[in-house]
């Protein structure tokens, strides 16, 4: 079955259009109204910007097949929003970090710290118990980037996420790290012989929040937030091509925006060589923090933005020494615009989060498009919510 699932996926990518439209965007300014105050975004010229529900925490979200949206969260709620998304249910409340969650037959996958769990679910269903979430795969737990993204490929297997600890940990997806120090990349779930366990698809990614799969080619892109310990400008924040076996190099690598460099903040042998080491297609300034990535379907939001990569940059929390809150990166969203599957270049898409003072009226993380073509985007700061962008017809 599965190998006939692989073979529909890789004939639609085979018949999707091989769009090379980079046009530029145009923008224009809107005024939101949130809690009294008068916020001002800049969006793209016919496009409408709107908050459709407060949550608590919100990370990222995944539709389902019959147009409802799960949205994971740091307060342990799981939600469900059914069309059009401005009545938010707990679908569960759990004890740990439900940060995303992933759909498939009969089935809901929750992505927590410390492993994917799972529990029978129906199309519809607008309870699910907190018993009824079971362990399907440990993972490796503990502080510092402890959010995991779970999701289900185009061929039909489970991806997840996670980060290494910190600037520098000894972490590493390898046999030879125990299994508490497997960490930094993607790992994909083997599930034969009624047994369960991760394989390693890509490792070297410091903290790979965001991933998808690219509707023309079928290749997977993630983004990677980059350090902190060498500065408020290096190195770049990363847009990663994907591969199965790639290997990314942090934290003994670092691209400094021109090549790949060891760093010495880590005294430990690199497990693979630098000439291993994969330099991102594309990267954001330092700082950034790259959250959420979802590549734009053909015939979604407009023609322009076919087949390129929206990514959530929530915005730096530090500021360079002296520097004073207004000189953090902003929170924005933008758009990694794509050419016959290839990344050419990276354009903004909606800004105007953080006011002239540093403050911030919303944080993107989580984006999704929706059914009705729509870019939806959580933010779990300052507005905890959920946004929609879309197209005025």
């Amino acid at each position: 079955m599965l190998k006939h699932s692989a073979l529909f996926f890789l004939l639609c990518f085979v018949l999707i259009p091989a769009y090379a439209n980079t046009d530029a965007l145009a923008y224009e300014e809107q005024t939101l109204t949130l809690d009294g105050e008068r916020r001002t975004a800049r969006v793209p010229k016919g496009y409408r910007l709107e908050l459709l529900s407060k949550l608590d925490e919100p990370r990222l979200l995944t539709f389902a097949a019959n147009g409802d949206l799960f949205v994971g969260s740091k307060s342990g709620k799981l939600y469900r929003l059914p069309p059009p998304y401005t009545k938010p249910e707990v679908l569960v409340q759990l004890n740990e970090y439900p940060h995303s969650v992933a759909l498939r037959r009969n089935e809901i996958l929750i992505a927590q710290t410390d492993g994917l769990y799972r529990a029978p679910y129906q199309t519809g269903q607008a309870k699910l118990a907190a018993d009824a979430v079971t362990l399907l795969a440990a993972l490796p737990g503990g502080g510092g980037h402890n959010s995991r993204t779970v999701r289900v490929g185009p061929d039909g297997r489970v991806y997840v996420s996670l980060g290494i600890r910190g600037n520098c940990s000894d972490d590493y997806l390898g046999e030879k790290y125990a299994f508490e120090d497997q960490r930094g990349g993607v790992l994909v779930l083997r599930e034969d012989g009624g047994k369960a366990r991760w394989e390693t698809f890509a490792s070297g990614l410091r903290n790979p929040v965001g991933f998808d799969w690219q509707p023309q080619t079928g290749v997977m892109f993630a983004s990677n937030n980059g350090p902190d310990h060498q500065g408020f400008n290096q190195p770049p924040e990363y847009f990663s091509r994907l591969t199965p076996g790639s290997f990314h190099g942090m934290p003994w690598f670092q691209f400094d925006g021109k090549q790949i460099r060891r760093d010495e903040c880590i005294s430990r042998a690199p497990p693979r060589p630098i000439n291993e080491a994969t330099a991102p297609v594309a990267t954001f300034p330092a700082r950034n923090a790259p959250m959420g990535v979802a590549f734009v379907p053909a015939g979604a939001m407009d023609e322009r933005l076919a087949l390129d990569a929206i990514v959530a940059l929530r915005g730096s929390w530090g500021t360079p020494s002296g520097g004073g809150a207004s000189s953090r990166r902003p929170p924005k969203l933008v758009v990694v615009r794509f050419q016959e599957g290839k990344a050419m270049r990276v354009d903004d898409l909606v800004t105007g989060f953080q006011l002239p003072d540093g403050q911030r009226w919303a944080r993107p993380v989580g984006v999704a498009i929706g059914p009705d073509g729509a870019l939806y985007f959580t933010s779990d700061s300052d507005t905890n919510g959920l946004f929609r962008l879309r197209r005025m017809r």
